[in-house]
């Protein structure tokens, strides 16, 4: 092995140089310093622990949350000709007896647990009389309380300053504000001298909202053209993840449902198939979390509202980690804001947990009903910035604005009269002189706001509701019905009347996309057959080792093969992604698709 990083990036990975501060950072840790390490997903975050393990003495320790996904780490490790193994609870008896004898005699370079492995006391006690290269504490916003991914287990790890006090420490995530990322490097004690914040931006990820309309249409409408690609389509309950995924199989897309409520064995079985194939969507519950290392998912669409900012950075960041275009879609209603508030006032948290979450759902609303850069939004959020990225539905297609102050105070003064009890569908009646009987029965068509909506229909007026409560002026009652209410901020906007701009209802059209698909049509019609092939000739391989394609090489490798067609292996060393272990093991095979049989 190599001892220079850069020596280490081209042989055991097969890329020339580093990216934004993989560099820096890879030499900091090498020097024996701890770090905390923000990069967006798919920006490289491995390599800052991978590669300083590789050239530092001993063995590198790698937390992770997931079996699945240090699994999956593990084997696309392999594949590079790197020594790693995970120790977890499926591995037992014989077995890992085994996998510590192979530890303590220092055949390992990299090795996988989770913290509640690590911690056990055993475990501690054998790993002090190691020599440890460094600890990497993966996903650590887990750490923290006020996070959305919040694991009790990743709290205990501060002791591994004492355990370990001579081993340089890392903690990587790239999901965290500037309290979280406050709370990780006091809490596992890095000095804020050594944090690394490399940005969150993702400019192959298009990003688009819309209202509820007929979500199912909106879901069909959307993967129409994705037929064939991986993507996820994550729903907010375990009866609608099934009954989209049964939606999905109906109309011939390959759909796999994930939810907490299915058997473990199920779960797994499905986990495993969206790993092992390609053009799988899996359709899931939040369970279907951080085990995700697929670097080909095409798109995540959102079908119901997600809990945070946060949690929709991460869940969407899982498109396109290969750095090819990917999209999503969030779709939301004011049913999901309803529910989502009832979920925070109904918990058993703490009063200020509770107040730091419907915060968090305010700026997630606030990023939904945005007039201005989808992008900008979502980087500001977390302390980034960028220009207006015309990659994201507001910039490709702007809304139209107008002053919606007489709207707002049509819209308040209904739910005034109404007696802020009722839900958005009786008060929109009201405002639209709907004589149903309910409304006659309550005497509802006797008020002064009976039908001084007509200008507007239905589905503009839901726009409005969803608007008024995004901007905090409406509240919604923590019960089944939903009841609307006069928040506050929208009784002082009663008094003063300040001037409100709302936006324009606009109907569903034809979507732009930005396939994965897309990446090779600027390959020429032979070169795209080619492409085609080389990913059979991948899928071959990948299954006769029951491993997940993408650990072989990525479909950005292969378009680059079909693009170059290299004749030797000289050549196809020099394709990014093509390191020395997987050009002896699979360079061959590649060849003969590119050249034919020699």
């Amino acid at each position: 092995m190599p001892a220079d990083p850069l020596s280490i990036l081209k042989a055991v990975y097969g890329y020339d140089s580093f990216r934004d501060r993989q560099r820096e950072i890879i030499d900091h840790v090498i020097a024996g310093n701890h770090a905390f390490v923000l990069m967006p997903t798919g920006g490289g975050k491995s390599l800052c622990y991978q590669i300083p393990a590789l050239v530092r003495p001993g063995m590198g320790l790698i937390v992770s949350p997931l079996i699945a996904l240090m699994e999956d780490q593990v084997a696309a490790l392999r594949q590079a000709g790197i020594k790693a193994a995970a120790l977890n609870s499926r591995i037992w008896g014989a077995e890992k007896e085994l996998l510590w004898n192979d530890i303590e005699r220092g055949d390992l370079e990299l090795l996988y647990m989770a913290p509640e492995t690590l911690l056990k006391p055993e475990t501690l006690s054998r790993l002090k009389s190691m020599r440890l290269s460094l600890i990497a504490v993966d996903e650590a916003h887990c750490l923290s309380q006020w996070g959305h991914d919040f694991r009790p287990e990743y709290r205990a790890l501060d002791c591994l300053a004492d355990v370990f006090p001579d081993v340089p420490r890392l903690a990587l995530t790239a999901t965290a504000d500037a309290p979280t990322r406050t709370e990780i490097v006091e809490h596992l004690m890095l000095g804020e001298e050594n944090s690394f914040i490399a940005g969150f931006d993702r400019p192959n990820i298009r990003y688009a909202v819309a209202e509820k309309m007929n979500t199912t249409q909106q879901i069909l409408r959307f993967l129409a053209p994705r037929k064939g690609e991986s993507g996820i389509v994550y729903c907010l309950s375990k009866r609608k993840t099934d009954e989209v995924a049964i939606t999905l199989s109906e109309h011939g897309f390959t759909a796999l449902p994930y939810h907490a409520g299915m058997e473990m064995k199920a779960r797994a079985q499905n986990q495993r198939r969206f790993q092992l194939d390609q053009g799988v969507i899996m359709v899931a519950t939040i369970a279907f979390g951080m085990g995700i290392d697929k670097p080909d998912v095409r798109f995540v669409l959102h079908a119901d509202l997600p809990s945070s900012i946060e949690a929709y950075y991460q869940e969407t960041g899982r498109a396109g980690r290969d750095g090819l275009p990917a999209e999503t879609l969030m779709l939301y209603g004011a049913e999901d804001i309803a529910l989502r508030r009832r979920f925070i006032d109904e918990s058993e948290a703490p009063e200020a947990r509770k107040r730091v979450e419907h915060h968090k759902l305010n700026a997630l609303l606030g990023f939904a009903e945005s007039c201005t850069c989808r992008r900008q939004m979502l980087l500001r959020y977390f302390g980034d910035d960028c220009s207006p990225c015309g990659n994201c539905d507001v910039c490709l297609d702007p809304p139209d604005m107008f002053d919606g102050t007489v709207v707002a105070q049509k819209l308040l003064s209904c739910i005034y009269r109404t007696g802020e009890r009722f839900g958005q569908t009786h008060v929109i009646s009201v405002l639209l002189g709907a004589t149903d009987a309910r409304v006659e029965s309550l005497g509802h068509d006797k008020l002064s706001t009976f039908g001084i909506g007509k200008e507007y229909d239905r589905n503009t007026w839901r726009s409005f509701v969803r608007q008024l409560l995004g901007r905090g002026l409406i509240g919604v009652a923590a019960t089944e019905g939903g009841g609307l209410s006069i928040s506050p901020e929208g009784r002082q906007f009663l008094r003063d009347k300040p001037a409100l701009n709302l936006r324009v209802f606009k109907r569903a059209k034809g979507r732009r996309t930005s396939s994965g698909s897309e990446a090779t049509q600027e390959l020429p019609a032979a070169n795209r057959a080619l492409f085609e092939k080389l990913r059979a000739r991948r899928m071959e391989l990948a299954k006769a080792q029951n491993v997940p394609p993408y650990v072989i090489f990525h479909d950005r490798t292969l378009a680059e093969m079909a693009a170059r067609q290299p004749e030797s292996l000289d050549e196809l060393a020099t394709i990014p992604g093509v390191g020395q272990a997987k050009l002896a093991r699979y360079g061959d095979a590649f060849l003969r698709v590119i050249n034919g049989p020699a």
